[in-house]
């Protein structure tokens, strides 16, 4: 499927996102190590979340739908998993490979895993390597660093401190959902602190942790319960309408109920820098700090406004990189049209998403006139071009794929957006969303 897209007049109103990815797989898996019964709205029925709640079903858990987003997950608690008879296939979800490795690790039976073209070449051992120093038995592709994994667990597992060389939520909570079944405590420590759901979360289901400058501690020995989860909107999907807004001219979007969790809203502070107009009609600021050490933190969200006007380059780097890594796509489209130069650096993460996003990137908006520069970690973009029509390829990566759709809203001439398809990730309906702010129909799918 390719996207054609033409400028937008005007982009005005109110829309909704779905609700957030990586909150989404976490209730999900979580309700299913549950006892009882967790109930969930707002689950992002995108394909990525929706392979979560296969696989938990494949384990055992019993997965119920009530409506749209709304889900009731009756768990079979941490003691309680059987082993699935046939493979799991993870799609094109990284998030639900490396979290149920994490599982795996702790269940006495064999599992494998699987997933699509992309997924399968994507690295694994960074989850892999510190489970098996842990007990669990992981082999597969490239010696036990790529899909498809088998995994075969064992109880106990060992206790383990484990210090990551990247910030990654998908290894700590690989390695923190491992913790549940070892004989002691797994501690997981951060080069920077990455996104924070699993600790809010986990300690609202009932698990002992910590979070403190020795980093993140699970102690083991407690049973989870099922809980009430609501899902907020997912504020990498709302970054697209946001950036669209902030540089389309006399544009006024609202974005309803986003989750604003500090650990997220890296996005919103590189749009401040480069001088967009956000208001927060209610919820916490991007500044605020969670509070945690054991008690659950509730996800924080907001109503967030976002007006047209100029904008100029910055500097995102360091610590902000993994509070914004999915945004970059979209974020270097802001990039190319402020005034003057923005660089990204200390991003090498984006090589190995659903695409190299570096190279995709930097290949893709400079067929539509942007003017940026590949580094091995990063991006350098000069700013102040005008962006016109052309043929564009989404290299079957979501974030991609939008990117280039939002870039064609504020192109000259048509932008035609090759392999679609895989927008259904994470935003069945981005399409219909667009047209909405843009009052017309501005982008058409075709087959």
């Amino acid at each position: 499927m390719r996207i054609r897209v033409r400028r937008a007049r005007r982009l005005a109103g109110r829309v909704a996102v779905p609700g957030d990815k990586s909150i989404s797989h976490r209730a999900a898996l979580f309700g299913a190590l549950a006892s009882g019964r967790t109930e969930i709205t707002g689950f992002l029925e995108g394909e990525d979340c929706l392979a979560t709640l296969k696989a938990v079903r494949a384990l055992g858990a019993e997965v119920t739908r009530k409506g749209p987003g709304h889900y009731l997950v009756d768990g079979t608690g941490v003691d309680g998993l059987t082993e699935p008879d046939n493979v799991i296939d993870c799609g094109n979800s990284g998030t639900s490979a490396r979290l149920l490795v994490g599982v795996l690790a702790g269940q006495p039976f064999w599992t494998v895993l699987t997933g699509d073209d992309s997924l399968r070449s994507r690295p694994m051992d960074r989850v892999a390597e510190p489970l098996r120093r842990m007990g669990a038995t992981v082999v597969g592709r490239r010696e036990g660093s790529r899909l498809p994994l088998a995994v075969r667990g064992t109880r106990p597992l060992k206790a383990l401190t484990y210090a990551s060389p990247v910030a990654s939520a998908q290894v700590k909570t690989a390695l923190l959902l491992a913790g549940l079944w070892a004989d002691g405590p797994v501690t997981v420590r951060e080069p920077t602190p990455s996104r924070d759901h699993t600790e809010r979360m986990l300690g609202g289901f009932g698990a002992r942790l910590t979070v403190g400058p020795e980093g993140i501690t699970l102690t083991p020995g407690v049973q989870l319960a099922g809980q009430l989860v609501a899902v907020p909107g997912d504020i990498s999907s709302a970054a697209f309408f946001l950036v669209a807004a902030a540089v389309a001219p006399e544009a006024e979007v609202t974005v309803s109920q986003v989750g604003t969790n500090p650990t997220r809203t890296g996005v919103l502070e590189a749009l401040h820098a480069m001088g967009a107009q956000i208001q927060f009609v209610r919820g916490q600021s991007v500044t605020s700090q969670s509070v945690m050490g054991g008690h659950a933190a509730a996800e924080p969200s907001a109503d967030l406004v976002m007006r047209g006007g100029a904008l100029r380059g910055t500097e995102i780097g360091g610590a902000l990189v993994p509070r914004l890594i999915d945004e970059v796509p979209i974020l270097a489209v802001a990039a190319c049209l402020a005034e003057g130069p923005t660089e990204i650096r200390d991003a090498a993460e984006l090589r190995v998403k659903e695409s190299d996003r570096i190279r995709a990137v930097a290949t893709e908006l400079g067929r539509l006139g942007a003017r940026i520069t590949e580094r091995p970690d990063g991006l350098r973009i000069e700013g102040g071009a005008r962006l016109h029509g052309a043929v564009v390829q989404s290299g079957g990566d979501h974030r991609m794929a939008m990117a280039l759709v939002v870039a064609g809203l504020l192109a000259d001439g048509e932008t035609v957006v090759e392999d679609t398809e895989c927008i259904a990730t994470s935003f069945p309906g981005f399409l219909n969303a667009v047209n909405d702010l843009a009052g017309t129909q501005a982008a058409r799918a075709e087959s």
